[in-house]
């Protein structure tokens, strides 16, 4: 049998196009959540179709803190040692398919190997090649690699990353977030519920650990956020984590009063890439706004010092480096960094899909 571990908004929405082709082709599959996050967890599952978890492993609060982190999967794996028969329906010989770079992948590929079975990577062999940026995921990215038995790789690069790991590499070409912008994008044609700016404007999303961790951090994304703010209209979408920093440190009512930016409470996954095609331009420190901006053909520019992947790069999407003078040169140049978007008829997770049934 395929048991999928996911436990973040993130991983669900790019595994959601398995979980859909495993429905479609009527395949067994156990769905395990690590519980990691469960705020719009349900909206997701609704936007895709697919069916809530088999089982959860943790019913509390979302996961937000490293001490948290600890205490949440110290509980899990004692958990999974004491009802793994259960968890993974006394199957030995089945595969474990995690996916990117989360402490659930980590969690997923450790209890996967405590159950006896084979642990398949999704997103495989993406690096940034910098410990600390981003923090923790570059570790947490090799950990999973050794634990690993095959490697969906998303490109050629992707799998030249991995010439020193004796595993077998799978080549999707495009990672799986493809195949979910294309369930999304009919669906979001039909939207008409978000109150769109008649004006220009741009998308903010920060959450990461390495731009809110301390107050230095979060003065920093401010200061650029406010400095594009003089010159474009903004919606700063609101993820939790960066809420309260923003609070905490006193910069959330100097944003309020902001005339050129909007605080935006988070949107369900279909809505918020209605926002996303009507935009500008991103600015964004995650890795999967990245990829979902150069599969639409949408200016990007990286609150970030490096990223672990290289779509777009130079073409659509900038890493910043939180320099100005290239925040800037991006700003003023926005068409070059404009493209159509992507078009592509295999499918990454069809491709999953068939190579983990014929490895059953």
């Amino acid at each position: 049998m395929i048991h999928v571990i996911v436990g973040t908004k993130a991983q669900l929405i790019k595994m959601a196009p398995i979980l859909k082709v495993l429905k479609h082709r009527s395949i067994k599959y156990n769905y395990i959540s690590t519980g990691q996050h469960k705020g719009t967890i349900d909206e997701i599952l609704s936007n895709f179709d697919i069916r809530s978890p088999d089982y959860v492993l943790y019913e509390g609060k979302d996961v937000t803190s490293v001490i948290q982190m600890f205490a949440w999967a110290t509980r899990i794996v004692i958990k999974t040692l004491w009802k793994k028969r259960q968890i993974f329906r006394n199957d030995k010989n089945g595969i474990v398919l995690v996916h990117g770079d989360t402490f659930s992948t980590i969690l997923g590929a450790l209890l996967g190997k405590v159950a006896g079975m084979k642990v398949a990577h999704v997103e495989s062999g993406l690096r940034s090649f910098n410990l600390f940026h981003p923090f923790p995921e570059e570790i947490t990215r090799i950990l999973t690699f050794r634990l690993s038995d095959y490697m969906f790789c998303p490109g050629d690069w992707a799998v030249g990353n991995l010439d020193n790991y004796n595993k077998i590499k799978i080549n999707t070409q495009f990672n799986t977030l493809l195949d979910s912008l294309r369930i999304a994008l009919p669906e979001i044609r039909q939207i008409n519920d978000i109150d769109i700016p008649e004006r220009p404007f741009g998308i903010v999303t920060l959450h990461r650990f390495e731009n809110i961790y301390n107050r230095n951090s979060v003065d920093r994304i401010i200061s650029i956020v406010e400095r594009i703010a003089n010159t474009r209209h903004l919606l700063f979408i609101l993820h939790k984590p960066t809420e309260i920093k923003l609070r905490k440190y006193g910069h959330l009512r100097r944003l309020e009063d902001n005339p050129n930016i909007e605080l935006r409470k988070r949107y369900d996954y279909f809505r918020f890439i209605k926002l996303i095609l009507e935009a500008d331009f991103v600015v964004s420190d995650g890795g999967s706004n990245q990829e979902e901006c150069y599969y639409l053909g949408k200016p990007i520019i990286l609150l970030r010092k490096a990223t672990e992947r290289n779509d777009g790069l130079n073409r659509n999407c900038v890493v910043s480096k939180y320099d100005y003078r290239i925040i800037d040169d991006f700003l003023d140049n926005l068409d070059k960094y404009r493209f159509d978007p992507v078009r592509l008829e295999s499918s990454p997770s069809e491709m999953i899909v068939d190579i983990c049934s014929k490895f059953l």
